[in-house]
């Protein structure tokens, strides 16, 4: 079976990648004021090239900076975005569970209070500094939340009507400021984007719906004009730039949020979505079958995330093995790859794994792919 030149590789990842003990300790430090901006990047520069050479070591060819510079996989780009203003209270409240307990996540609220738009590329320092560190062989990925992200959070409901009477104008600025973003770190030498997305997930499951409703949306076709925005984003996009978005039920602290499968969104996620490939959670009964992936067409790329980042247990190689078989049933598996279900630290405060157990995770990814396509 043949190997691939472009992303996304036969072993891959999702992006984020867990902190280590003095960066979370230098981010305090700076919170409490006695550490200073240079300092907090210096030691980050550090932790940074570290995570480079992890995943060099574990033999992926895709490399991200672990979002190590993030406190969180979203808002840290969304709150960089002209128009969009942190306020006090409380959004939407997830509630994040496990086979252990649940945990109430309600984070800080967010209202479009201006005009959206973009002045300056959002990290694009922090790409450029992954982009000059790279390892030869190694390609830069970059990961942002997708355009869904500064809606899902509160709806129609966080927006100024004043300033958007007609919501076909928001949507417009929204859709500018993304390709404006997307023309900036291009122009840094990003050629591997991810737009990171959990509304599209998180509309398979009947309770994410009731919040739909809740927030003045359309519960039955919300996930179709969150894909024909990102179409908008997309439009003339460089053809020599791979966009790939992930889905995700929620991953804190080795939590989820949401359940259910792709059923409801896989015609218009896989017959519409104008991206190269698509990273999907696999790895536990609540993502539901492979059969949606029958609406996948020629020519793109499902990474399968049949490996969990919630739990330190590495998965039997037979296992993974039989269960990418299992999909070639609904998809050529000259169009699978492998990853991690999700991202290893979606917040700083991450999983439940050590940074050497996350590596174990890595390096059997890259196995198992060689093993299956001789990657």
């Amino acid at each position: 079976m043949s190997a691939t030149d472009k992303p996304p590789f036969r072993a891959d990842h999702v992006g984020s990648l867990l902190r280590p003990p003095a960066l979370a300790q230098a981010r305090a430090e700076h919170r409490a004021g006695r550490l200073d901006t240079d300092g907090l990047r210096a030691v980050e520069d550090t932790a940074i090239l570290e995570v480079i050479e992890l995943q060099r070591a574990a033999g992926l060819r895709t490399v991200t900076d672990g979002e190590l510079r993030r406190s969180s996989w979203h808002m840290d780009f969304i709150y960089q975005l002209a128009g969009i203003t942190q306020v006090d209270g409380e959004s939407l409240h997830v509630q994040f569970k496990n086979e252990h307990g649940t945990y109430d996540y309600a984070p800080p609220a967010m209202r479009i209070s201006g005009r959206v738009g973009l002045d300056h590329t959002i990290f694009g320092d922090a790409f450029a500094f992954l982009h000059a560190h790279a390892r030869p062989g190694q390609t830069p990925k970059l990961t942002i939340p997708s355009p869904s992200m500064v809606h899902y959070r509160g709806g129609n409901a966080a927006i100024d009507r004043s300033l958007y009477p007609d919501i076909e104008e928001f949507w417009n600025d929204l859709a500018a400021a993304y390709r404006k973003q997307i023309g900036g770190v291009y122009d840094l030498g990003c050629r591997y984007l991810q737009l990171d997305d959990t509304s599209l997930a998180f509309v398979n499951d009947p309770a994410q719906r009731e919040h739909i409703l809740a927030i003045g949306g359309d519960p039955d076709h919300l996930h179709e004009l969150y894909i024909e925005v990102i179409n908008r984003v997309l439009e003339g996009k460089p053809e020599d730039l791979t966009v790939t978005t992930h889905l995700c039920r929620g991953n804190n602290q080795s939590m989820w949020a949401a359940e259910g499968g792709y059923d409801f969104v896989a015609e218009a996620l896989f017959g519409k979505l104008a991206v190269d490939g698509y990273f999907l959670e696999f790895d536990d009964a609540r993502s539901g079958t492979f059969e949606p992936l029958r609406f996948v067409p020629a020519g793109k790329r499902v990474v399968l995330g049949l490996v969990t980042t919630k739990h330190p247990e590495l998965e039997a190689k037979d296992m993974l093995k039989r269960r990418i078989e299992e999909a070639s049933r609904y998809l050529d598996v000259d169009q699978l790859c492998l990853s991690g279900q999700c991202g290893f630290s979606s917040t700083e405060e991450g999983n439940k794994l050590t940074i050497d157990e996350q590596k174990a995770k890595l390096e059997l990814i890259v196995e198992v792919a060689a093993e299956v396509w001789g990657y």
